[in-house]
């Protein structure tokens, strides 16, 4: 029997990598997985080339140049997106932005609404995460320690004292870790504190369900539909810390529930949840 030529198997292994997601849910599933991480390496390679060369270093203005990139992602996976309310973050005033956080796809959602002059606060690990930790370094986003509550505190405090001055919006996922349970965790004090500190409106984002397309415990990975829902922005004026736990509550109930109407989903009444807002 003839052996074949190497770029013959070249080909064969090519065709392989490319039909075993038709053939296998699973195998889909890692596929998918695998070229979603290599294309964030990728881009973010090219685009830390792209923002030193146009401004220079480190940035809030470089997320416009990531928002490009990342917003690209959405075309291989078929992932479609349908906002409402998004005007409400484009207000030029500084705010504290929160949004439920499910997984690595909640970056594509993330880009999808950014407004201007937005960074975020980061969990200090993905900091060395090779060109993703580079990128989101010029990025200007935040790292901290979650370990380590005191420099944590101490971060959250040293972006409070410059979130009016240089009038910046915080984008923070208050659960504090991605949440696969199809519900909304506990919050965290963090972006409510600062919100407080720095006196400014908490606007809250909420993002549907991904679990009709995306989940990983059953190896799922389609294509699918994202609805992402701006809410109205929650005064600060006026509150103190004594008031935090109440505030907190307030976003974390209003975002359930939208998160449960816009999921299509029952809360724990046995209804989808109410349309409109609480009062502010």
């Amino acid at each position: 029997m003839a052996s074949l030529e190497p770029w013959t198997w070249v080909l064969l292994l090519l065709l392989l990598l490319l039909a075993l997601p038709l053939l296998s849910r699973t195998a889909n599933f890692y596929f998918r997985i695998g070229s979603y991480c290599v294309l964030c390496v990728v881009f973010s390679a090219v685009a830390c080339v792209v923002c030193v060369l146009c401004h220079g270093g480190r940035t809030v203005r470089n997320m416009s140049i990531i928002k490009r990139f990342v917003r690209i992602f959405k075309y291989f996976y078929g992932i479609q997106f349908e906002t409402y309310g998004e005007e409400k973050l484009h207000d030029d005033k500084p705010c504290v932005i929160i949004s439920n956080h499910q997984s690595i796809l909640d970056m594509m959602g993330l880009m999808e609404v950014l407004p201007r002059n937005c960074i975020q606060i980061a969990k200090r690990e993905l900091f060395y995460m090779g060109p993703v930790g580079l990128i989101m370094y010029l990025g200007g986003v935040i790292f901290i320690n979650r370990k380590r509550t005191s420099a944590a505190m101490s971060a959250m405090e040293e972006v409070g004292n410059t979130l009016v001055q240089e009038n910046l919006k915080v984008w923070i996922y208050p659960e504090g870790t991605r949440n696969e349970s199809y519900d909304l965790l506990p919050f965290k004090k963090g972006a409510f504190y600062l919100a407080v500190q720095a006196q400014v409106p908490v606007i809250p984002v909420v993002y549907s369900s991904f679990s009709s397309f995306y989940h990983p415990e059953k190896k799922i990975f389609t294509s699918g539909k994202i609805k992402v829902e701006v809410l109205d922005p929650i005064k600060t004026e006026g509150l103190t810390v004594t008031d935090i736990p109440k505030l907190l509550e307030t976003c974390h109930s209003v975002m359930r529930e939208t998160f449960f109407r816009l999921s299509n989903k029952p809360n724990e009444n046995g209804t989808n949840g109410p349309t409109s807002q609480p009062m502010q």
